[in-house]
């Protein structure tokens, strides 16, 4: 059975907008105060159909302590960003988006290449664009003002990511062409290379009609 794709979410921006509109509670967590929708968890749970949710978020581990019961979720994975130490492999990101891009290194060792799609109000415009390109990665950007859409949930349910296509191997005949004598390359001049006993010949044929009679490899012979 194929594995879903994952969908990383962030909650700031996204389930947790600046300015809500009708519909949205306030809940005082951590000292902050959150917005969450009754809308937002039906959302998530039909998005739960097709995708394995999992949070991308700064709030880590106090998502699944605080949010998501609030949203009547289950526990959910969690990309864990703080204290993540950097490999060599890592993307090389411009300066200009090292900011905005800080949670993309820990989201692709996360997949470890399994289709996924982001949502988040920060990302690097670079990432999207590239993202495009490619049929195993979904990033939308969220405007942090409203937070998710349907209209984001439609395209993540419409055109989920899928895994990337591998590279066609070219189909060989099944007769083996250098078999039972037959020729297996051009020598200089137009002569002709051929198989004997199960190897290659000594040294080339000279492009001549044979005599009657004559055995066409007796040029490798004398």
């Amino acid at each position: 059975m194929t594995a879903r794709p994952l969908l990383f979410l962030d909650i700031d921006g996204v389930l947790n907008p600046v300015l809500p509109t009708d519909g949205f509670t306030a809940h005082d967590i951590l000292d902050f105060t959150v917005l969450l929708s009754v809308t937002h968890a039906d959302w998530l749970r039909e998005l739960s159909s097709t995708y394995e949710l999992v949070w991308a978020t700064t709030w880590e581990h106090e998502a699944n302590r605080h949010i998501a019961p609030l949203l009547e979720l289950p526990r959910l994975p969690v990309v864990e960003f703080t204290g993540y130490e950097a490999r060599p492999d890592d993307p090389k990101l411009p300066v200009l988006d090292l900011f905005t891009g800080r949670k993309w290194a820990p989201i692709l060792r996360y997949a470890a290449g399994r289709p996924f799609a982001w949502v988040d109000d920060v990302m690097p415009e670079r990432l999207v664009s590239r993202s495009r390109l490619r049929r195993d990665r979904l990033l939308l950007p969220v405007d942090p003002a409203h937070g998710l859409r349907r209209e984001h949930v439609d395209r993540l349910l419409n055109h989920p990511p899928r895994a990337r296509r591998l590279p066609r191997l070219r189909r060989h005949s099944a007769r083996n062409p250098q078999a039972d004598g037959a020729p297996v390359g051009n020598a200089p001049g137009g002569a002709t290379t051929v198989r004997v006993d199960g190897g290659l010949t000594g040294r080339p044929c000279p492009p001549r009609r044979p005599r009657p009679g004559s055995d066409t490899a007796s040029c490798a012979t004398r």
